[in-house]
């Protein structure tokens, strides 16, 4: 059927405007209306987006990192003011019940935003508590269209297991999902958590469950993880991986039913056909999705023989003004689970509506991702008789296969090792000839020296989510770009899940480099110097203030970029108090106020708990503190206890009962260490072979308060079981039997990055010299804003070049490291200490300057018997 799709007609409200209604304000729909935005520069068309969630789109592929300290905020991918400024409605908390293709009408259901909306685009008001159902907050309503794109998804799949409605079982697919999921958990018999999937879905969820220090265990139907995905030998050394990180798994196991002892608000124990058990008590279904097309079918739209609403080329379907994109659509009778092929989606629908003719073919599915922490890529499309290439060595957990058809790429898979991964999928594609292929299935840290520089063709991908090529890129700065942020404007490279963001960068600097123009590294428009010569200055002029720093070297009265960089310098360097003189200006909401600001206004105090020792007395008195200000109290992932709701007027009264009780500021607030993580060791655990908390305690309280151009996180963890999580952090230590392994540049959230071993079986003394220097030497170095995994990925030679600086003193500052450290540890002091010292210091605390007295008043809603703000 041949359907125009550009031709709005006039069945809106808007008589001068076709309608456009998108039902699914997920990744993919939000994409779509951000591409037809652009596009649609003269406004043809009005725009009415229809979301089921309370919230707008945010990015799902980053899920996980939820549970690392990552805001639903950070998360966000919807421009709400942008939206308004071009007119488009944005319905959120509010399903589509029914379309009518005759009249081109769809029914609406809209319910309150409330913690009980369900995301479910097929929701009835069965599944609404009693609470948020009644007449007056259930409205119905017919809206009318001139093109309908649906772009609800999937759902995800639950197995028809008896008992899989029982308390205590999730599933893992919202923000909502991961906040129930963290609420369980944090219930303090929950212990164990199950993960019924053992794909790429199952594992991300495995990995949210060790961030919230549950024993976790993964549950797979078949023989081996990711089955979809890799071949047996790719999969064992995954599940070797796996293994080492503490995740159990059980494999061929087929669950018959899910049960547990009355009147227990929980799961306990999950059965197999064999009668194999495992007792836990929190479970998520993670076993794949299934389009969510109950609403099209009911329409009278085509459905794929395996589900899915089926559309061409043009993202149309079989029914005249309805497109479909995302998860929910079939083309040529794939689904596509991934968001890069639903982005190419979107793009192509909306040229299509704005008079292009850009249209979707069948998409790469290669995909180059992090799981538990562990690099996996697959590429291409191999087929069962094609060649092999292999390389495997179980001691470092690497196993590397690239599989060819008459000497050419067809597909591969890479685990612990990526290494020529864009080479490869550029092989694949067939935009790069498999010439000379043989020797890249060797790891490049073992080709060392003797590896080859590869130069990648222009038509190469360097970003998946996008399908932004590296040709394109180099077009974008030859017209014009010329900082990562332009490219990223200009291209929409590295607006995904930000995986290609250190390679994009290196294009930008290299393609300068060839055009013969220096690279602008300015901080910003008032200083001509990168973070890094700005450091330098200030260390070498001595500069203890803002106004001594702007008149050497800068212009102007700063802005949001200079300003907080000076400060954390100034801070860096030991130059005292952070409010005291001109600094105070130059802080952050979080740093002026020494404490982290929440959404409604109100404030965290986070006490530091080195290594998550703390005493009963301090434990009871930080609960005393949490019940008399009637504070939210919450115990991180992070070991720490965390209070919330505090107004800024209460601040310095509950900082004074915090520091009598023998705590101090944990400087949650700043650019700093946060925390030092710990298990407990071998002074109680069987398995541990050295004192990790003590360790977790010196570390901790060496660089308390140590400022940085990014926050810092530590982990000690006392045997290989790594119950710490050492090896996701900036820079991580596990014992061995005699010594210490040191690993640095690692890090958790919205892209992890597994740390890499420097050092190994070191002694007390020397492992805490090497920290030093390696923290130094990033301070010094980093640019603003700029984790230990970029830098450390950016840093030219990597971790050779580093352990070359910090252990064999190539550049000859050990000392002069080594002193900054010392200075830094004999001046620490405690600013909320400092604060409560001083009376004019306890000025800063008040809402008002002209009304010291009065003070705003939060809206307060009770939930699990705690006080949190009210829905926004």
């Amino acid at each position: 059927m041949t359907i125009d799709l550009r031709t709005p007609s006039t069945n809106g409200a808007d008589a001068e405007r076709g309608h456009v209604v998108v039902v699914g304000n997920g990744m993919v729909g939000q994409r779509f209306v951000d591409d037809l935005l652009r596009l649609d520069v003269d406004r043809h068309w009005a725009v009415t987006v229809i979301g089921a969630e309370s919230r707008p789109a945010y990015d799902r592929v980053a899920l996980s990192s939820f549970f690392d300290g990552c805001s639903a905020d950070d998360l966000s991918l919807c421009d709400e003011a942008r939206l308004r400024e071009a007119g488009v409605t944005l319905r959120l908390a509010t399903t589509v019940t029914a379309i009518d293709p005759a009249s081109k009408t769809i029914s609406l259901t809209g319910r309150p935003v409330t913690k009980e909306t369900v995301t479910d685009e097929t929701v009835t008001q069965e599944t609404l508590t009693p609470e948020t159902v009644t007449q007056e907050t259930v409205t119905l309503e017919t809206l009318p269209y001139d093109h309908l794109v649906l772009a609800m998804g999937s759902d995800p799949f639950v197995p028809p297991i008896p008992g899989a409605d029982r308390p205590g079982c999730f599933v893992y697919r919202t923000i909502d999902d991961l906040e129930a999921i963290q609420a369980w958990a944090d219930r303090p018999e929950v212990e164990r958590g199950l993960v019924i999937g053992g794909g790429l879905l199952g594992l991300e969820a495995a990995n949210a469950l060790t961030n919230l220090g549950l024993d976790t265990h993964v549950i797979e139907m078949a023989d081996r993880l990711m089955p979809q995905q890799l071949d047996e030998p790719a999969s064992a050394m995954l599940h070797r991986w796996v293994t080492d990180l503490g995740v159990t798994t059980h494999l061929g196991f087929a669950t018959a039913s899910i049960d547990g002892p009355e009147p227990l608000a929980a799961i306990a124990r999950l059965t197999a056909a064999d009668g194999t058990a495992i007792d836990a008590q929190l479970l998520v279904f993670s076993a794949g999705v299934r389009p969510r097309h109950a609403l099209a079918a009911d329409a009278g739209l085509a459905i794929g023989e395996r589900g899915g609403v089926i559309i061409d080329d043009r993202c149309a379907t079989s029914q005249q003004h309805i497109s479909a994109i995302g998860e929910v659509a079939c083309h040529d009778g794939t689904v596509y689970g991934l968001v890069g092929p639903g982005y190419a989606m979107a793009a192509a629908l909306a040229s299509q509506l704005t008079g292009g003719d850009a249209t979707f073919a069948r998409a790469d599915t290669s995909t180059k991702l992090k799981l538990l922490g562990v690099d996996v890529a697959s590429l291409g499309t191999p087929r069962p008789d094609d060649d092999r290439l292999e390389f495997s060595d179980p001691s470092t957990g690497v196993h590397r296969r690239v599989s060819l058809a008459d000497g050419v790429v067809t597909g591969g898979v890479l685990i612990g090792d990526i290494s020529n991964y864009d080479a490869l999928h550029a092989m694949s594609t067939g935009v790069m000839s498999s010439d000379g292929v043989a020797r890249l299935i060797v790891p490049a840290e073992l080709a060392g020296a003797g590896g080859e520089a590869i130069e990648l063709p222009d038509a190469a991908a360097i970003c998946s989510c996008n399908a932004v090529s590296r040709g394109a890129c180099k077009l974008a700065v030859s017209e014009g770009a010329r900082t990562l942020a332009e490219l990223k404007t200009a291209t929409t490279a590295g607006t995904g899940c930000g995986g290609c963001v250190p390679d994009l960068n290196t294009l930008l600097l290299s393609e300068l480099e060839v055009l013969g123009i220096e690279a602008d590294r300015s901080l910003c428009a008032h200083f001509a110097f990168s973070r890094q010569e700005l450091f330098d200055l200030i260390r070498f002029h001595h500069h203890r203030s803002w106004a001594e720093v702007v008149a050497a070297h800068g212009t102007g009265r700063g802005c949001e970029v200079c300003r907080p960089t000076v400060a954390s310098i100034l801070a860096s360097l030991d130059s005292g108090y952070i409010l005291d003189g001109d600094q105070a200006a130059l802080q952050d909401t979080n740093d002026h106020s020494l404490a982290n600001m929440q959404r409604n206004g109100t404030y965290s105090v986070v006490p530091r708990v080195p290594g998550g020792e703390i005493t009963p007395t301090q434990l009871i008195a930080l609960g005393q503190i949490a019940a008399d200000y009637d504070l939210y109290t919450k115990i991180t992932g992070a070991q720490r206890i965390d209070l919330f709701g505090a107004q800024l007027h209460q601040l310095p009264e509950i900082w004074g009962r915090v520091i009598d009780a023998g705590l101090e500021s944990g400087h949650a607030y700043g650019k700093a260490l946060r925390t030092v993580k710990s298990c407990v060791g071998d002074t109680w655990c069987r398995y541990g072979v050295q004192d990790s908390v003590t360790m977790a305690i010196r570390l901790e309280q060496r660089y308390r308060g140590l400022r940085s151009p990014h926050k810092l996180k530590s982990a000690v963890s006392g045997c290989t079981r790594e119950c710490a999580e050492a090896q996701s952090k900036d820079f991580g230590v596990i014992a061995t039997e005699v010594g210490w392994n040191l690993y640095l540049g690692g890090n958790g959230g919205r892209t992890p990055r597994h740390a890499d071993l420097f050092a190994t079986d070191l002694d007390d003394d020397t492992l805490i010299m090497l920290i030093d220097r390696f923290l130094m030497f990033y301070i010094r170095t980093a640019d603003r804003l700029e984790r230990t995994a970029p830098w450390l990925a950016n840093l030219e030679g990597g971790i050779d070049y580093l352990r070359s600086v910090i252990v064999d003193d190539v550049l000859g500052i050990c000392d002069e490291l080594d002193a900054d450290m010392v200075n830094h540890v004999e001046n620490y002091e405690c600013e909320w200490t400092a604060t409560l010292a001083d009376p004019e210091r306890l000025e800063h605390f008040v809402e008002f300057v002209n009304a010291p007295t009065t003070n705003s008043t939060p809206v307060w809603i009770t939930e699990r018997s705690q006080r949190m703000p009210a829905p926004a």
